[in-house]
């Protein structure tokens, strides 16, 4: 298989968004036309929470920064190699001054998929970081991403290797759809049960009653860094190594050994507060962590989790917020009697034991990603290969 050598400038358009002058905060409405920040440059998608939208007017005036399906929008400054694809239900949606936005110039020879793809190569990651500029804010621009090198193979084979590389990353979304779905109504449940007390007729039993998070509960905050450990995952180091974050978002790397097997709830204590996980399988935290470990046979870690959910933690300092243990320890919990938790819990356990599955099989299908990427893309294996496989 023949690749072409060319730079990304040879390739696609690269456009800075608006400036400062051109569009300011003063100018958002709260019912328009969505326009990207750096702070919705997702895993592949755009997020879609707090999104800032501009008039029919401002959209117009500004049309050369509108979006398509297919381009590729860059964080400009920080995270440089972070960059998110269009997919068609943000075509049309715009991008802020903060973004670059790549545009294939020729789809009938560049395939916007492959494109996406070849940034997600480590080798191009460290292209792009090495020459950003700025020592604190790490930034980059136009002229810099343009001259990224790129080589790629015919469009009939960009078609194939990045479609079956979107085939694996939309299985992962469709899990990932279907665990949130199932833990909304884990939630619609905990909501009925111990806020409405629905079964109750509304109102809470004489024999439930509320205490500290402290008398129910083992509170820790991280842990010692593991003396073995590794970046990835290997056959030595299997077991999670937490620094922050929902589920893998804060995922440091591996150990050889855990430091909790509880079933447990972790919570982020710096920066945003208030990131709440259930933890059902051996990890270890190691800073910006909370671990709350239920102490009471009347508390499981479910209900722990979906009520740690359901209220509003904050923490204290002015230079950055901290949720501190001796704090924690002291927010009001809900104590139900036994059979009220019981029942519960074996309501929800099928809900977070399909979760957990689908979170397993998440991983392999990144794995397999993460392992073909590089090599479809050298051109080492084509997709013939992997049909020979089967």
């Amino acid at each position: 298989m023949s690749f072409t050598t060319a730079t990304i400038g040879d390739i696609a358009s690269v456009q800075t968004g608006p400036f400062g002058s051109q569009l300011h905060n003063k100018d958002y409405v709260s019912v328009g036309t969505p326009i990207v920040t750096v702070e919705h440059l997702g895993q592949r998608k755009m997020t879609r929470q707090n999104l800032p939208c501009v008039s029919d007017s401002d959209k117009d005036r500004l049309s050369k920064y509108t979006l398509e399906y297919g381009d590729l929008v860059f964080s400009r400054v920080g995270s440089v190699d972070r960059c998110s694809w269009v997919s068609e239900e943000e075509d049309g949606w715009m991008f802020s001054g903060r973004c670059l936005r790549v545009r294939s110039n020729n789809p009938a020879e560049v395939y916007h998929k492959y494109l996406y793809y070849f940034f997600n190569l480590e080798s191009t990651k460290d292209f792009v970081r090495n020459v950003a500029v700025g020592a604190t804010m790490p930034s980059i621009n136009t002229r810099l991403l343009s001259e990224v090198p790129i080589s790629f193979p015919g469009v009939e084979a960009q078609r194939q290797i990045g479609d079956i590389l979107s085939a694996l990353d939309d299985r992962i979304e469709e899990n990932t759809k279907i665990n949130h779905h199932l833990e909304q109504i884990a939630q619609a449940i905990f909501k009925s049960w111990f806020v409405d007390f629905e079964p109750w007729g509304c109102v809470m039993p004489d024999d439930w009653r509320e205490t500290e998070l402290g008398e129910v509960a083992t509170l820790s905050a991280g842990g010692d860094k593991p003396a073995v450990s590794s970046p990835t995952l290997t056959d030595e180091c299997q077991v999670p190594i937490f620094s922050n974050g929902i589920d893998n978002f804060g995922l440091y790397g591996y150990t050889d050994r855990p430091k909790i097997t509880d079933e447990c709830v972790t919570v982020s204590a710096r920066g945003t507060i208030g990131y709440v996980c259930l933890r059902q399988d051996p990890f270890v935290p190691i800073v910006r962590l909370v671990t709350v470990i239920p102490n009471n046979k009347f508390i499981t870690a479910k209900y722990l989790y979906l009520y740690l959910s359901s209220i509003h933690i904050t923490g204290v300092g002015t230079t950055q917020q901290q949720l501190t243990v001796p704090d924690f320890k002291k927010y009001r919990i809900l104590v139900p009697n036994r059979n009220a938790v019981e029942s519960f819990t074996q309501t929800v356990d099928p809900m977070f034991e399909a979760i957990r599955h689908k979170r397993a099989e998440n991983e392999c299908l990144a794995t397999s990603r993460n392992a073909l990427l590089p090599r479809l893309m050298s051109g080492e294996l084509s997709v013939a290969d992997l049909g020979d496989a089967k």
